[in-house]
């Protein structure tokens, strides 16, 4: 094991039906659904970690940055924002993050919807202004979103997302028309509940938590703008999460694996348990592909409360998927029917599967269904999956060598990752960096890159949360042997020492690097490959 201590790390500043007046009323002939039905036939890498509000000091990763930068940044658009440029703007931004990194963090939780139910009711209960679809499960939550919204806003529907943790923007979180909400609405939007939330803290046991605030202004902000449906990420679980003040008409769920086993279950079945509650009486319910017994215990929640239920593998599926330049072709087969020749430009089996629930749960919100014999115009749903990114997962953002971004931090994210990197890359001599949460599998993490990594430079980011880089390389030597393993304490110096690990093997010896562990170590390796 090689070891690289400078003398200074990182800063350590720094988880409704359709009313009458809906454009919606008539959707089969309002969006140009075809009568075309065909027939057909069939894990995400990145749940996302709930993590606390991020401080980061963004001027040491600057700084280093500007070593990285020198193989150049993959050109494509970007829509994960930087800081404002505006000094003025980007110092209210901060003293808001500071303010909301005040309260609770997202890894400190009281399951209850007291304070929520509060919130909402001071403000005229903003969250049934619109109809939602509620997504929740381990792995997949986001990509699945980001789909979904894709496709809501092809169809011409005004759409707000809610999403998190965020890759390098608080403001990321909240999504009004496919991009991050303005620094400026945001500031506005916090600054306007503020009132609220001190009168909803002065009459509750515990004070708001920062999710617990965050969500408060992405219903507001919905509601205000306003939107003709929202596309809601819980953060952990579902019954108690504090997004489920929701009604949804339509509730998904990403594969469940285990994560947050400390408070939401042991095994997939009581995971299942609690993220069985955003299932609404009578509402649509999108299963993606479940551990069995996760299955049996969300179908058994759909029957008591007399919801309809599709399934990826039964009413939906992928048919057929085919690796293509710069991201995948696919056969997608809906509630209504086959979809063929859509590109999604994403790489992995998993994002197949994600793409799949995803138009199943759009289909589900106009109300097709197998009954129907229809399905959405085909030219719109290519023209909204050519659309779709996600930055962090299986993102390149370099060429020679070729760097790759993947926020996976469970095995089972990891497992997806590893599986999707020999048919979308090809790589013969993978170097890892991982620098992973403390809270985390972080063995298990390690285990499933063990068979696809060459090498692997062990390192953390800058928050708190991040695990000790000491304790990090004594588990991946056990796991991948000495020789394999390099410590870098500071991200910016274990991306440089990976790249050039990479650079060693040759211009053509099919050399790559693959950072991961974390959705915020992945966040600012963007920033220090400058991608902004």
């Amino acid at each position: 094991m090689s070891t690289s201590r400078p003398g200074n790390g990182h800063d350590p500043d720094h988880d409704s039906d359709l009313d009458d007046e809906s454009p919606l009323s008539d959707p089969l002939t309002a969006l140009g659904l075809n009568a075309d039905a065909g027939e057909g036939g069939h894990d995400e890498a990145e749940d996302e970690e709930d993590g606390p509000v991020r401080e980061a000091d963004l001027a040491v990763i600057e700084a280093g940055s500007r070593t990285l930068r020198a193989g150049g940044p993959v050109p494509q658009e970007d829509d994960v924002p930087g800081r404002p440029a505006d000094p003025e703007l980007d110092k209210a931004l901060r003293e808001v993050e500071t303010e909301l990194a005040g309260r609770w963090p997202e890894t400190k939780l009281e399951p209850s919807l007291d304070r929520m139910t509060a919130l909402m009711d001071i403000l005229g209960e903003p969250q049934r202004a619109y109809p939602s679809i509620h997504i929740t499960g381990t792995n997949g939550k986001t990509s699945t979103a980001r789909m979904i919204e894709q496709l809501l806003l092809a169809f011409e529907l005004r759409t707000g997302r809610y999403t998190s943790p965020h890759v390098q923007s608080v403001t990321e979180r909240i999504s009004l028309d496919g991009r991050p909400i303005a620094p400026e609405t945001f500031i506005e939007t916090y600054r306007d509940l503020l009132p609220y939330v001190e009168m909803v803290d002065g009459s509750q046991p515990h004070r708001m938590s920062f999710f617990e605030v965050m969500t408060g202004m992405a219903y507001a902000a919905f509601a205000d703008a306003p939107v003709d449906v929202a596309v809601v990420e819980v953060g952990m679980g579902g019954s108690w999460d504090a997004t489920n003040v929701i009604d949804a008409s339509v509730a998904v769920v990403t594969p469940i694996a285990l994560d947050h086993t400390d408070r939401l279950g042991s095994t997939p079945g009581e995971i299942a348990v609690e993220k069985s509650g955003i299932v609404k009486k009578d509402a649509t319910v999108l299963l993606a592909q479940q551990p069995v017994e996760a299955a049996q215990v969300l179908l058994k929640r759909a029957v008591d409360l007399g919801a309809t239920v599709a399934r990826e593998g039964m009413e939906f599926g992928v048919v057929h998927r085919e690796v293509a330049v710069g991201g995948q072709l696919l056969t997608l087969r809906g509630l209504g029917g086959e979809y063929e020749q859509v590109f999604l430009p994403l790489h992995g089996e998993h994002q197949a599967h994600n793409a799949v629930v995803a138009l199943a749960a759009v289909e589900a919100f106009f109300g097709i269904g197998s009954e129907h014999d229809r399905t959405l115009a085909i030219d719109t749903v290519r023209t909204a999956f050519a659309g779709v990114t996600s930055p962090g997962r299986l993102e390149v953002v370099r060429r020679s060598p070729t760097v790759v971004l993947d926020a996976a931090h469970n095995p089972a994210g990891a497992r997806a990752a590893a599986g999707s990197l020999a048919d979308a890359f090809g790589f013969t001599h993978l170097v890892g960096v991982v620098g992973p949460s403390g809270d985390k599998d972080v063995r298990g993490l390690l285990e499933a890159f063990e068979p696809v990594f060459t090498e692997v430079v062990v390192t953390q980011n800058s928050t708190p949360r991040a695990m000790d880089v000491d304790e990090l390389a004594a588990l991946a030597v056990e796991i991948f042997g000495d020789e394999r393993v390099q410590v870098e304490p500071r991200l910016d110096d274990a991306i440089e020492a990976a790249v050039t690990l990479a650079e060693d093997q040759g211009e053509f010896s099919g050399a790559g690097v693959l950072i991961t562990g974390s959705v915020i170590t992945v966040g600012e390796a963007r920033l220090l490959l400058g991608r902004k």
